[in-house]
């Protein structure tokens, strides 16, 4: 049967990757933890060769990144240039910008804008990765879509790739089995994340396992479609206040699921 790969995104641990000493030293531990490859997201002004020297001094590899829209569209080279040096062909949008959002218009337009910059990564063998959050997945105040529906539908398959977030599709109360189906062979990346609800009815994000998402299913459609990774995300309320903790208690599930 057909495994996905399991890597850690490094925005959850992105306190601790703002230096080249501190990179150095995040990946060091993910190394001693078996960990093998990361997104890098979140991290600070470090030189891509710098990166990519500490990335090969620990045996690990980048399978997507985050990347903000103005250097896609204006910079394109340099962002290609970039990611040459750091052995990664996926490039990833956390998310459309505000301006982009809340109408089929504006959500036209970012599409439009969005696969320029695809057609443009495709030309040099790279792909467009697009992040969801839940907001994505609320119907447009002035469409009977959401904005999802319109990102699959008026995308070219071949360009626009999908990074879907498990634990935001979960919270926007659909469900991500289903999402995933519908991302077949759009996905290279999937992000594993947890959440629940305190006593006071407020989102709480938790270390993998411990929340209401159910991970195993989805785990089994990434098999099931193979999609090739599978990476831990945590924005916050981590164990203890402690990202590293929760990343260790995290990646122990994942294992688990192996």
């Amino acid at each position: 049967m057909f495994r996905p790969t399991m890597a850690i995104q490094l925005y959850t641990l992105r306190d601790h990757i703002q230096t080249a000493e501190d990179f150095d030293k995040t990946l060091a531990r993910l190394e001693s933890m078996g960990v093998r490859d990361v997104q890098i997201s979140g991290i600070g002004d470090i030189p891509a060769q710098t990166q990519r020297e500490i990335l090969d001094r620990h045996g690990i590899s980048v399978c997507v990144t985050h990347k903000d829209f103005a250097w896609m569209e204006n910079d394109t080279d340099g962002l290609i240039e970039h990611h040459k040096i750091i052995g990664c062909d996926a490039i990833g949008l956390g998310g459309a910008p505000g301006e982009c959002r809340g109408s089929k218009a504006k959500v036209t337009d970012f599409i439009n804008r969005a696969q320029k910059v695809a057609e443009k990564l495709a030309a040099a063998g790279m792909t467009f990765q697009y992040h969801n959050h839940a907001s994505e997945f609320y119907r447009m105040d002035d469409c009977r879509f959401s904005m999802m529906d319109l990102l699959l539908e008026k995308t070219d398959p071949a360009l626009f790739r999908f990074i879907p977030d498990v634990g935001w599709i979960d919270f926007a109360g659909v469900d991500p089995v289903a999402v995933l189906k519908k991302m077949k062979g759009r996905v290279k990346v999937i992000h594993f994340k947890d959440y629940t609800f305190d006593n006071d009815d407020m989102r709480r994000f938790v270390s993998l396992g411990k929340g209401r998402v159910d991970l195993r299913a989805c785990y089994e459609a990434a098999c099931e479609l193979e999609i090739p990774y599978i990476a831990y995300e945590q924005d916050c309320d981590w164990v203890d206040g402690d990202a590293f903790k929760a990343t260790e208690e995290s990646w122990a599930f994942m294992q688990s699921l192996l």
